[in-house]
């Protein structure tokens, strides 16, 4: 079941080892909505999309992720959460010595899935929705930062999650493949209704790709309406 609104927080705190991160935060995102996440290193970023993982505890009000209750979320249940995002970090993290495609086969196995028919038909899909329909076989040390990153979506891709957060995802990569990663993000996201949480630093795609801006400042999350780059 998808959910229309896939991030619901209403007066929550997130701490972090006792301290306190940020507080009062408000947040909703709706199915398909891309919204950019920006705030100076240290201002809390990393520390909300990591409670929206549920790898950090929301404290008070309301957390709802894609259907999940972060408040009351148990151990057994936060697999089930994860599968329903597709997370994309700075540091590509794949297996060094397997192929890109056992890469996403290991992600299958580890989510459950037993069909090995269907896992294939699925690492075809999400490598062709990637452009890498044809780099199954390489290895991920012959890939480019670029080639790399469109993995890790794909890999992001596989159980197809209601939402995307993409930690800095193109911190590692040059201007002009950051611009075509984050235009794949965007396109893909379109094209399958998933809601897109993106942390940057990086305004220059902000001013190409406008889109709903939120900043972390002072320990609050605030909502920029008339964001300037």
């Amino acid at each position: 079941m998808l959910h229309k609104t896939v991030v619901e927080l209403q007066d929550v705190f997130i701490y972090q080892q006792q301290q306190l991160i940020l507080k009062n935060v408000q947040l909703k995102l709706e199915k398909g909505e891309f919204v950019y996440l920006i705030g100076k290193t240290g201002s809390g970023k990393t520390s909300l999309l990591k409670s929206i993982y549920a790898d950090l505890p929301f404290e008070k009000g309301k957390a709802v992720v894609a259907g999940f209750d972060l408040k009351n979320i148990d151990r057994k249940t936060i697999p089930l959460l994860r599968r329903k995002l597709g997370i994309v970090f700075q540091d590509f993290n794949l297996l060094s010595d397997r192929s890109v495609e056992e890469n996403l086969l290991f992600v299958l196995r580890a989510t459950e899935w037993k069909d090995k028919a269907k896992m294939q038909q699925r690492v075809t899909e999400v490598l062709t929705q990637v452009g890498l329909a044809q780099q199954s076989h390489r290895m991920p040390h012959t890939l480019s930062g670029g080639e790399k990153q469109r993995v890790v979506l794909a890999r992001a891709l596989l159980n197809q999650p209601e939402l995307i957060i993409a930690d800095e995802a193109t911190g590692n990569l040059d201007p002009t493949t950051s611009t075509e990663i984050l235009a794949l993000i965007r396109e893909i996201a379109l094209a399958n209704g998933t809601a897109v949480l993106f942390a940057t630093h990086d305004y220059r795609m902000i001013a190409q790709f406008p889109a709903r801006v939120i900043q972390c400042v002072a320990g609050a999350l605030v909502e920029e309406k008339d964001f300037q780059v």
